[in-house]
């Protein structure tokens, strides 16, 4: 009888984790070697040359990511923008680009002001709309980048359709699924070529490591292709780094179901603040994308927004008063975050002047509302 594949849960734990073969060690040894031994034939026994084009615990990494999204292979990157330059310089100067409106400030920075220097075009779409999504794509077309829930305003692409819409177009489909993560969802189930995370986030988990992943539905020329400007451009996490990505990792599972819980409990409870305008989160009945959330993810995710009545004057002071939150840019830590995220993305940004987001850690939920009461002026 063949073994079922194991839960996802189990995979956190022991994807891509072997016990050191020459200590017993539980945990796999950090290899910082930079080179490696040939045989007296002039091969390399190991499989390794040098560490920029391969290193053990990159590959342990690199099997983990690839068997939590279900993909057939996976490149460690030095970080989320890495990983998002490595696929974009895959294209050919002229080819076209469809990509979401509302996505990380980065991925749209490196599209405007790096990749269109460069002849890519680039088209900004809705990818909440699949009319929308249709209407962007052009015979030129070579790649539809989408991502779900996107940030901030956690808008919810359906990922069936957006694969589809692409692969019609004869594009490559791109999801960043860092938002999402692979415990919620796994667009490679829904059609997605390429799945992107900024490894920094939930993988990692306790804000102290900068990373970034592709991972590939099938192995062929396009990861090829990928793995080459991985090693040749020298995009690449140290041993150490990976060796952190791979126990956050392992993790994972239990610290985003609190973190998902905490946000659901955030999101309920600023709903009904009088001073706030308007929630985004998805896992809220009243979100215009909930019901396909709840289609295609297992849970709705740990980061919300939301607008405050009294505009940006009312966003800042809030984001000035709270306590227990922590005032940064991120998201995925054990610890809860609030920021200006328009303030951040700079003068280019589009998000709401009087939007604050927040990225729920797994503290005790009636201390983070107790808060965020507070710093809105309730208690």
């Amino acid at each position: 009888m063949k073994n079922p594949e194991p839960h996802f849960e189990t995979a956190c734990v022991h994807a891509g984790r072997e016990p050191d073969p020459v200590s017993g060690g539980v945990n796999p040894p950090i290899q910082l070697s930079t080179t490696f031994t040939r045989a007296a034939d002039g091969s390399y026994p190991s499989g390794y040359t040098y560490s920029r084009g391969g290193n053990p615990n990159r590959s342990q990494l690199e099997t983990c990511l690839a068997a939590l999204e279900g993909g057939a292979t996976a490149m460690a990157f030095a970080s989320g923008m890495a990983a998002v330059g490595a696929v974009l310089q895959a294209l050919k100067p002229d080819d076209h680009v469809v990509c979401t409106q509302d996505a990380y400030h980065g991925t749209l920075r490196i599209l405007r002001e790096v990749m269109t220097p460069w002849r890519l075009k680039v088209t900004y779409a809705d990818a909440s709309d699949n009319d929308a999504l249709k209407r962007a794509v052009t015979p030129g077309t070579r790649l539809v980048w989408v991502e779900t829930p996107s940030n901030p305003l956690l808008r919810i692409t359906d990922l069936s359709a957006a694969a589809e819409i692409a692969h019609k177009a004869g594009a490559v489909a791109v999801c960043d699924n860092t938002f999402a993560t692979p415990m919620l969802q796994r667009p490679l189930e829904h059609g997605m070529d390429l799945v992107m995370h900024s490894t920094t986030k939930y993988l990692g988990g306790h804000s102290d490591v900068l990373g970034g992943a592709i991972v590939c539905r099938e192995a062929g020329a396009l990861a090829e292709r990928i793995r080459f400007l991985q090693s040749t451009t020298g995009a690449v996490p140290s041993p150490f780094d990976c060796w952190l990505l791979l126990r956050g990792a392992s993790t994972m599972h239990l610290r985003v179901r609190a973190q998902c819980e905490n946000a659901m409990a955030l999101a309920r409870h600023l709903e009904k603040h009088p001073g706030v305008e308007s929630v985004f989160y998805p896992g809220l009945a009243s979100h215009p994308g909930h019901a396909l959330a709840a289609r295609q993810m297992r849970a709705f995710g740990a980061v919300l927004s939301f607008t405050l009545r009294g505009g940006e004057a009312a966003a800042m002071k809030t984001a000035a008063n709270v306590k227990l939150f922590t005032r940064a840019t991120s998201l995925g830590g054990v610890e809860s975050l609030i920021e200006h995220r328009a303030s951040v993305e700079g003068p280019e940004s589009k998000t709401p002047r009087s939007l604050l987001r927040i990225s729920a850690g797994v503290e005790h939920a009636a201390d983070l509302t107790h808060d965020l009461d507070q710093a809105l002026g309730l208690t």
